[in-house]
Formats: structure tokens, sequence, C-alpha cells
């Protein structure tokens, strides 16, 4: 046998016509790279950072609201944010952290598949501004209109539908590690 030009080897198969008979190493990386595509995002999703968790509470003038969020402080953890995820429970978020002086945020959807409200909040737990109903996938920056330190994204609707508003703040049970 001769090699082919592409680094495979043809052999005669009978009937079959030509096979292209792969060495063993190129072969395992074909396999790897199908099988990963094929997963999807559910196999990247191990491979995904983890987040630490805390109760946040939303104090407006007449209520209170508790929701159970992740807390992304690093940047890889920012930078992933809530990208492939296809649902969220009803008292989930997640929220991010910029440090003190940050200015003002931008994000966007890239990669997530849910609609999300995203409250602006100002170091000193106030929330500044709230983009609702975010659309998935989108590349659009969706900014604070000031400096913020921290970004919360809920799920959409979420904002209208507990009448949380610019003005009302958070307190964050257990402060993050970092």
């Amino acid at each position: 046998m001769r090699p082919h030009p592409s680094g495979a080897r043809k052999q005669l198969a009978g009937a079959a016509g030509l096979v292209y008979q792969l060495p063993m190493k190129k072969l395992l990386s074909i396999v790897l790279l199908f099988s990963l595509v094929g997963a999807g995002p559910a196999v990247a999703q191990g491979l995904l950072a983890k987040f630490e968790r805390s109760n946040l509470t939303i104090i407006g003038a007449t209520d209170r609201h508790e929701f159970d969020v992740e807390l992304a402080l690093t940047p890889d953890q920012r930078s992933q944010g809530l990208m492939y995820r296809r649902e969220m429970a009803k008292d989930g978020g997640m929220l991010f952290d910029f440090g003190p002086d940050y200015g003002r945020a931008s994000m966007w959807m890239k990669n997530t598949f849910i609609p999300l409200d995203m409250l602006f909040i100002k170091s000193d737990g106030r929330i500044e501004s709230i983009a609702e109903r975010t659309t998935p996938h989108s590349l659009e920056a969706i900014s604070s209109r000031g400096p913020v330190r921290y970004v919360l994204e809920l799920n959409g609707g979420t904002a209208a539908r507990l009448g949380i508003g610019p003005g009302d703040h958070i307190e964050l049970a257990n402060k993050p590690s970092q």
C-alpha cells in the first residue's frame, strides 16, 4: 500500500469500493471531534466554570424577594455567565461582581438561550436601571446608565412580575470568598 496524499492509506474493499484506512491517531482525533460536536453544549458544560452560591434579597418599598444566585466573581466566570443554560429556577439568578470602582457595565446575550432581566446595581446595593426581557443570542450591547458594581441576571419578566424597579436595593447573605 502506498500512502494517500491526504495521509490516509487506500485499500480495495471488494464491492464496497475504495475505503480509506486512517492511521489510528488521526481516526481517534476524528471520532473525538464528532463526539464533541454531536454532544454540543452538554459536553461543554462539564468544562465550564463552577460558581459559588448565595442567597440574595431584593428589598422594595413594600416587598422583599428572595433569590438563590450563583456568583460570577472571576474574569472566566463573568465571561461565561449563563451561556449554554436552557433553563433557570424561578428563584434563581446570577450576580456579576465587577468590583467597587468598575464604571459603566455592558453585557450581551451571546450563547444565552433564555430571556433575562438584567438589573444594574450600584456599589451601595441600589438598583440603578433594569433591562427587561433581553433577547436570547443577541450580540447587542446592554448597558447600565452610569457606574455600577453588580449586574444581577434573573429570568425574563421577573422584575415586572414582582414589581422590582430602580431604587430598590439588594442584600447578599454571604459575602463572596474572592
